[in-house]
């Protein structure tokens, strides 16, 4: 007897169906899987053998002949272990057959029956409902990640006997639901404010302007400056992420198995702040199996690089296309994933490898020729990337045993959410998501310049020798500033101020 249902496995972050089909046939006691299973599919017969016996079931002697289709597309994971069983149960007769068609089932099985946990199932869930199923059969522990998803239902099931006496509808499992707009709203928090943060007006002046435009910015400092302190409160005044964002970065979370299982919804920006000695596959993702990396699990939020020049150059350089593209591509023989990777790049370093090349209060030990080469581990192409250069100077004492607090993010958003208004009006939903993203089209549109800041940027690109990439910058940084200050034009002050934001074009060794 045959038995066919559906299940589901991952390309990128997204979901793609496979039919399950379980043959039992006479012969000699074997079991096969077929359709490109990778190892963790093909092991999954023992599981599977042993989850039905230790659910009170017996395990057909005969041949089983599992086929996962498509067939030209490698099989993963081991979601596939509950849709298989089920379908041997079902091709034994113990399941009716008419209910199967109408969920899609994925779950890993322990030896016990037990149904345990698996990666992507808001992905999942999505396909379901593309599909046009009733609903998804899945582990309990990810009910609430699918649960998200309108329009269909969610089934939470703990052992593998529940599906079956659920199938044969001996019980009723009602589908679980969840309040969306309740977890959304309360999930809206960040432990950290800017108003912890002494002194540092200009570094904070420029992160606003960063976050009105979403502009990559990098700061120069020496050691306990607070550079650390300013980039993990960036994401405290960046517009709230949309529910559509909040969906698409969990995706991304669970597709990579980092989500919280008590969370159904990543509802805050995320923060990534990977250590120096990352691997460029752990940056852009990739692998033996393709996982999202680090720049796609800032998605929608900020990726901090501390100690920036400490980073491999080759992990460096491959941040070049994703910073202009906002996403990542990864090639294999069998498949090419595309990752998301809208992120603002916050990178953070020291002026020279003692770190007090800038500092007043503190000598610098370093020559010339090692501070030259400590800056120029940072390539050009990367440097011109990044819209704004701001020096961050050690803290003052007066600033430390101040007892006013500093402007909160609360007061900080408004403005930049103000900003974003703005610029969501002017490109109309053309695409364009903020001003860091104008096409050269689009700056020719809407950033005329008048002729004192024309005299005035023609110098700058003179004596400081900018590209056509930093020129762009310089504009783009102006925009935002306007935007930020209610203008409708760029006036030469704006440029002014956008120039003083390229201080490592500036700096001379």
């Amino acid at each position: 007897m045959i038995a066919k249902l559906t299940s589901s496995s991952i390309i990128g972050i997204d979901s793609y169906p496979v039919d399950v089909e379980v043959d039992i046939s006479s012969g000699l006691p074997q079991f096969s899987t077929v359709g490109l299973p990778d190892a963790a599919v093909k092991e999954s017969r023992d599981r599977i053998r042993s989850a039905i016996k230790n659910s009170g079931y017996g395990f057909p002697r005969n041949r089983v002949t599992v086929n996962l289709a498509p067939a030209d597309i490698k099989k993963e994971g081991t979601s596939f272990d509950l849709p298989i069983a089920t379908g041997i149960l079902a091709a034994e007769g113990l399941i009716e057959n008419d209910r199967l068609e109408d969920f899609c089932f994925i779950g890993e099985l322990s030896l016990d029956g037990k149904i345990k946990t698996v990666q992507g199932a808001l992905s999942a869930a999505f396909q379901a409902k593309k599909m046009g199923l009733r609903g998804i059969i899945l582990p309990e522990a990810n009910a609430n990640e699918a649960a998200m998803v309108e329009g269909i239902d969610t089934i939470a099931v703990d052992y593998l006997h529940d599906v079956v006496e659920f199938l044969n509808g001996r019980r009723d499992i009602p589908p679980l639901s969840v309040d969306r707009d309740a977890i959304f709203s309360r999930k809206l928090a960040y432990p950290f404010d800017f108003a912890d943060v002494s002194g540092q007006e200009q570094a904070k002046r420029a992160l606003e302007i960063a976050a009105a435009g979403g502009h990559n910015i990098l700061m120069i400092g020496p050691p306990g400056s607070g550079k650390t302190m300013l980039a993990q409160r960036l994401v405290t005044i960046l517009p709230d992420l949309r529910f559509e964002e909040a969906i698409e970065t969990t995706k991304i979370f669970s597709v990579a198995g980092l989500l919280d299982k008590k969370d159904s919804l990543l509802a805050t920006r995320p923060f990534r702040s990977p250590h120096h000695s990352i691997s460029d596959a752990g940056l852009v993702g990739g692998g033996q199996i393709p996982k999202p990396g680090e720049i796609s699990l800032a998605h929608n939020g900020v990726l901090f690089l501390d100690e920036l020049p400490e980073f491999k150059r080759n992990v460096l350089e491959v941040l070049r296309q994703p910073m202009e593209e906002g996403a990542v591509t990864i090639a294999r023989s069998s498949v090419t994933i595309t990752y998301p990777a809208r992120f603002m790049m916050v990178g953070a370093m020291n002026p020279c490898p003692c770190g007090y090349f800038t500092d007043p209060r503190r000598a610098c030990r370093c020559t010339t020729n090692q501070i030259r080469q400590y800056q120029t581990k940072i390539s050009g192409p990367l440097l011109d990337r990044i819209d704004i250069h701001i020096d961050v100077p050690s803290v003052q004492y007066r600033h430390l045993n101040a007892t006013s607090k500093g402007e909160p993010s609360a007061t900080i958003k408004e403005r930049v959410q103000e900003a974003r208004r703005v610029q969501k009006q002017r490109f109309d939903d053309g695409g364009t998501s903020s001003n860091a993203r104008m096409s050269n089209r689009e700056i020719r549109q809407f950033c005329p310049l008048g002729s004192d800041s024309q005299r005035l940027l023609e110098m700058a690109m003179e004596k400081l020798g900018l590209s056509a990439r930093a020129y762009t910058k310089v504009i783009k940084v102006a925009r935002t500033i306007a935007d930020l200050e209610g203008e409708s034009h760029i006036e030469s002050h704006h440029i002014s101020e956008a120039i003083q934001y390229r201080s490592l074009d500036r700096r001379i060794i």
